[in-house]
């Protein structure tokens, strides 16, 4: 762990009297440790107290990976258990070991330990720790920023490869399969996801994949994203269609893509983050598909914000009054999905800057045609 992320920790646990720090596997021990621990069923975690050093307790398997994160090779304490010890209770010691205060247990924390941690220290409130660990990684480092840059020009040469691998006739299933391929192959260590919504499942924000076959005419929503060897996450999506697509869809799409242009052109330090959905909102109220205003359509937030996990904090929706600040990456990604019928979506990664926003993606964002 950096002292200056260590630091950071501490005087934030001062502001909000938290004693000590729970954190076990998952983004926020990666985050803080760079240790990416297998979420087993025996018990990982760093104990982050107020004041002092932390301490890394791992099972005695475990303890050639602990002595290998980052954490350990810049000096952290690892404490191992055995099979015959409770681990909870060498939690325990180190918190009692410490100041007075409430305990933060990270916000994925399994129910099963924020119970037995309450049990073994019943005196303490418990809070989440995400109130102080959220601020800090919204608020990306220029290397986790150039991390996110690599993990965008990665997945952004598997969409230049999706025409070559889309025809009419094949299956959203059997193009997954090739698009899959292709994310491991330009670099990411895992595929996250991949959703291939053609014709009328393209209504669905979120649908994966089927045994539907793709035909002229089709609009198809490919959405896209994995886990780089770094940890960071890339998450992309481009619409495309076989041949060419419906005057009304053709028209539509113009302004979703005006709108999601002019949406990442909107960010800087002095907008809040429920704005730039609004902005897109009202840029696509006024055109009409199907007898209704095109924003009716859009029925999910604009953005979530990227880093160690593919939807992280800042999210970028109405109700959302806090301000944008630099380092902050999140999705740009507006969309219109119509029941029965097709949908669309555009999405970039974007970070916003001290002097306004930078696009991490550079693949255009024109309804890309896939000959017949």
């Amino acid at each position: 762990m950096e002292l200056e992320l260590l630091s950071r920790l501490q005087v934030a646990m001062h502001d909000d009297d938290v004693a000590a720090m729970v954190v076990t596997p998952g983004a926020d021990l990666q985050y803080i440790a760079g240790y990416d621990a297998k979420p087993l069923e025996r018990l990982t975690a760093l104990v982050i107290p107020r004041d002092g050093s932390p301490v890394l307790v791992a099972p005695a398997l475990e303890a050639g990976e602990a002595r290998e994160s980052t954490f350990a090779r810049h000096g952290g304490d690892v404490i191992t258990w055995t099979e015959t010890q409770d681990p909870f209770l060498i939690v325990a010691d180190l918190v009692y070991d410490g100041a007075s205060g409430a305990i933060a247990v990270d916000d994925h924390m399994w129910a099963q330990r924020v119970l037995r941690l309450r049990q073994v220290i019943n005196d303490r409130p418990q809070v989440l720790a995400g109130s102080i660990l959220n601020d800090l990684r919204q608020q990306k480092t220029s290397t986790e920023i150039e991390l996110l840059q690599e993990a965008a020009a990665a997945i952004e040469s598997v969409h230049r490869l999706v025409p070559s691998m889309v025809r009419p006739g094949m299956t959203e299933s059997a193009v997954a399969h090739r698009i899959s391929a292709a994310i491991i192959d330009a670099g990411h260590t895992g595929v996250d996801f991949v959703i291939v919504a053609s014709g009328p499942n393209g209504a669905n924000p979120h649908h994966s994949v089927s045994e539907r076959v793709i035909g002229v005419g089709d609009p198809i929503v490919i959405d896209i994203g994995g886990t780089m060897p770094g940890g960071y996450r890339s998450d992309c999506t481009r619409t495309y269609v076989i041949g060419e697509a419906s005057a009304d869809y053709s028209a539509a799409f113009e302004v979703l893509r005006h709108a999601q242009e002019s949406s990442v052109a909107f960010v800087n330090g002095q907008r809040t983050c429920e704005s730039i959905d609004a902005h897109a909102r009202g840029l696509m109220h006024d055109h009409h598909l199907d007898g209704r205003p095109l924003d009716d359509y859009f029925i999910h937030r604009i953005g979530h914000g990227i880093g160690l996990e593919s939807h992280e904090e800042p999210y970028l929706v109405k109700g959302n009054t806090d301000l944008l600040k630099p380092g902050m990456a999140f999705s740009i990604e507006p969309g219109f999905y119509v029941p029965g019928r097709f949908g669309a979506r555009i999405e970039d990664i974007v970070v916003c800057t001290e002097d306004g926003r930078r696009n991490l993606n550079t693949l255009s964002r024109d309804l890309m045609r896939i000959p017949a």
